[in-house]
This record gives C-alpha cells, sequence and structure tokens, in this order.
C-alpha cells in the first residue's frame, strides 16, 4: 500500500447493479458480504448506493444518472444510503472518500471511466478478493499463486491504466493497483506471460515436492485424512484447533489463511487421522483464484472424509452450501465421502432458539452435526464420528511375539488398537484390531503369526 495511505484508513463506498435475475435477498447477501470484504482489508463503508437496471452500463456501469448522484455525493452534497434508506450527511470534503467497491467484476474500461467520472479509484469485487489474497499470503506457494492471479487480472487492464495515467498525469495506484514488487502499469503483455510461466514452474515443482512428502508421510505413518472445507468465516479454523489441540490462527475476518494447515487429530485414534484446513470459499470466486489455489485445495482431493462446515447462525448459510458445493464440484471432489457439521449453534439465540435450530438442521439434512465448536461435549461428538468413519473397514488379526522380538510391541500398538494381549511362557499373543494393509504389513514382518 503506499505509504501516504499506509496509517490512514480509507473510506469506501459501495456501488451495486441489481439485475431482474437476482433476488433482493441474494443481492443483499451478495453486498453484506462484499462490506464484510471491505472490513478485512481495514476499510471504512460510509454508504451503499445500488441501482436496479435490466443489465450493465456499458460505460460506466452504473448508469449515468446513477453516476451522477454519486459524483453529487462525493463532491459534497447529502445523499441516501440505499441499502437502509438513511439519510448519508454531506462529506466534508472532495477527498474524503477513497474508494468507490464494486460488487461486480467490471471491464477496464468500465473503472477507468468511473475513476475519471468520480475522482476516486475504483475496486471491483475481484480486486477486493485479490488484495485480502496478496496480503494473507505466507508460504512460497501461496504467494506465486496470489501474483499469477493478480497478473493475470491486471494485464487487459494495463492499456486503460496508461490512458487514466495519461489523462490524470499520474499512474493509477492505490490499493489494488500495485503489483509484487514492480507496478502493474509498466509491465508489457510479453513480461506478464513470461512471469507467468515462471511461476507455474515454479508452482508445479512445489507441488511435485509436497506430493513426494506427502506420500513419504503416509506410506510411514499409514495416516487418514479430513479436510475441513467451506465458506470463509464458517469457523473452520476455531474447529481445527478443537478437533486438534493445536493453536492455529483463528480471526473473525474474511479469509484470515490462505495455507493448508495440517494437524493431527487429537487424542490420537487408530488410524491416526490427519486434519487439514483449506482455504475458504466465497460467492463469486474469481475463477483464476479456484485454478491458481488449486494445489491448496488439493488437501481436500487427498482426504478420505471432508468435513463441510457451515455457519448455522448465518440466514444465508443456505447459499454459502450451494457455493462450497460447486466449487468442490469444480475441483472435482464430489465423490469424496462428506460430512455437514453446522457450526455457531451458539450464536442463534437462546436455549429454546438453538434447540429448535438443531432440531430443523437434522431433519432436513440426516446425517449432520450441528454443533458449537467451543462446547467440548460437541468436539468430542464429532471426534468420535471422524473416528468411527475411519474404523468402519477396520479388520481384526492376531500376532504372536516371542519375548526375544519384544520391539515389535511398540509398533503393534502404534500402528494398531489392541483388543487383547496374553502373556505366557514362550511370548505374548495380541488380538488387534486396524486398517487391513497395516495388518498385512505386520504379518509379513512378525515372525510366529497364529
Amino acid at each position: 500500500m503506499p505509504s501516504e495511505v499506509k496509517d490512514k484508513v480509507l473510506r469506501a463506498i459501495v456501488a451495486a447493479v441489481q439485475l431482474p435475475s437476482v433476488s433482493d435477498l441474494e443481492f443483499e447477501s451478495s453486498l453484506a458480504e462484499l462490506r464484510e470484504l471491505a472490513r478485512t482489508l481495514g476499510f471504512k463503508v460510509i454508504g451503499t448506493f445500488i441501482q436496479k437496471r435490466q443489465s450493465f452500463d456499458t460505460t460506466g456501469y452504473l448508469g449515468v444518472g446513477k453516476r451522477q448522484e454519486l459524483a453529487s455525493y462525493i463532491n459534497g452534497q447529502a445523499g441516501f444510503d440505499e441499502s437502509d434508506g438513511s439519510r448519508l450527511p454531506p462529506v466534508e470534503d472532495a477527498g474524503e472518500i477513497d474508494l468507490i467497491l464494486v460488487d461486480h467484476e467490471i471491464s477496464p474500461s468500465q473503472a477507468r471511466n468511473l475513476e475519471l467520472e468520480l475522482g476516486c479509484e475504483v475496486m471491483d469485487r475481484t480486486m477486493v478478493i485479490l488484495e485480502i489474497f496478496h496480503r494473507n499470503a505466507r508460504s512460497r506457494a501461496a504467494k506465486a499463486q496470489v501474483e499469477i492471479a493478480r497478473l493475470g487480472y491486471m494485464a487487459p487492464r494495463l492499456r486503460e491504466a496508461a490512458k487514466l495515467a495519461g489523462s490524470q498525469g499520474r499512474q493509477r495506484s492505490g490499493v489494488g493497483g500495485r503489483g509484487s514488487g514492480e507496478s502493474h502499469t509498466e509491465l508489457d503483455r510479453r513480461k506478464i506471460r513470461d512471469r507467468i510461466a515462471e511461476l507455474q514452474l515454479e508452482i508445479q515443482a512445489m507441488e511435485a515436492e509436497r506430493r513426494t512428502q506427502r506420500a513419504r508421510r503416509q506410506e510411514r505413518q499409514g495416516l487418514a485424512g479430513v479436510a475441513l472445507v467451506g465458506y470463509t468465516n464458517a469457523g473452520k479454523s476455531t474447529l481445527m484447533r478443537a478437533l486438534t489441540g493445536s493453536e492455529v490462527l483463528v480471526e473473525n475476518k474474511l479469509f484470515a489463511t490462505l495455507d493448508t494447515t495440517v494437524r493431527a487429530l487429537h487424542p490420537e485414534s487408530v488410524p491416526r487421522v490427519l486434519v487439514s484446513d483449506t482455504v475458504g470459499f466465497i460467492k463469486n470466486l474469481p475463477h483464476g483464484l479456484v485454478a491458481s489455489f488449486k494445489s491448496t485445495l488439493d488437501e481436500a482431493l487427498d482426504a478420505s472424509l471432508l468435513l463441510h462446515v457451515i455457519d448455522a447462525s448465518d440466514p444465508g448459510f443456505e447459499r454459502q452450501r450451494e457455493v462450497t458445493d460447486t466449487v468442490l464440484a469444480e475441483i472435482e471432489a464430489n465423490d469424496i465421502p462428506r460430512l455437514r457439521v453446522f457450526n455457531k449453534i451458539d450464536f442463534v439465540g437462546d436455549a429454546q432458539a438453538q434447540a429448535e435450530c438443531r432440531a430443523r438442521l437434522e431433519t432436513e439434512y440426516p446425517g449432520c452435526i450441528v454443533m458449537s465448536a467451543r462446547d467440548p461435549a460437541d468436539v468430542a461428538r464429532l471426534h468420535a464420528t471422524i473416528v468411527g468413519f475411519f474404523q468402519q473397514d477396520l479388520v481384526e488379526g492376531e500376532f504372536f511375539l516371542p519375548w526375544s522380538a519384544q520391539q515389535g510391541r511398540g509398533e503393534i500398538y502404534a500402528s494398531c488398537a489392541v483388543l487383547e494381549e496374553r502373556a505366557d511362557e514362550e511370548g505374548a499373543r495380541f488380538r488387534v484390531r486396524g486398517e487391513a494393509h497395516v495388518i498385512e504389513t505386520l504379518r509379513a514382518r512378525f515372525a510366529g503369526l497364529v
């Protein structure tokens, strides 16, 4: 972020067009989500301007009249917040509004025309999400993936950015207009293509390395995998911490974490289960980001069980469920067994409201779990369900270890559930339950099998 605005709380106006095909509920949910995204970036949204149209204006997204109304407000006249009908007091000066946040992805020319007409930087929904991803990426892979998405988004906008720079005597700058270490307006399309190709090669190498490490880990430890998937801010990180007993980032912001976190289920079970958190989904997630974050979502593809975490306290959770289902279909994860976990039941209301909500959800979604990640009893119930899933295909076996080979005892206890251990003069006999391939491996390793 430029130094002149680094310590300033940027003030933003949300602008959106409602098309005839979009219901009022869906439209308001999308606006609320954009405002939450803005809050995640530290922006202060001071008003919302909306317009119902048959289609977007090809010149400036909003119609001429609505653009004039917005310009008048920015230039010091009073206005109305059309999300709730409240009156907006006049801004003190023309520089008080820093950003216009548009709740759609708009073309470079539409953005340029809006900026020229309104005198503010314009960020569309895609740019807002890209900026959040840019700020929150921590690992080398995530940073490379974000840069690819940003370069792909900015490439067709270079010409319009250059026109705007020329018309205003300055380069387009601000929150969304900068790149990773180099201004996008200084890059031509050939350099962008070359950089994207270079980053894709780096990601391929990192993905191959991760696959090798994952295969070695699973082969060595015989681990089962569970992936937490769901809408961003549904409480996945809180649930991750509760299930694994580990300290992971828990923050009430959208996309608080982008890098996959993997921890062992605690208390540990047989088989030992790894739990992974994945990047949250969101409505209208740019397709470029779905593709570029494929390696992050690969944890879901590698899992034996998906925990689809849904915020039970959100009135729009059904739309969020549909968004997650759509993205999982896009990454070809539909065939993986899935358990719906309705989280945050403690935010629904009083005890009676929670009981009614729980009953309704369990009726509408048979087999689901309704819970609070902050309730130890609920977490224990989910833990037991996860363990039960992985133990349903376990088989029993028996082993005999002479006293001279008791070093194998620890391996048996580490890889199987010991149902019975009997000792006699010759050694110890074990009756165990475990995964079929583990039993076969132990049978091949230990002599004296009964």
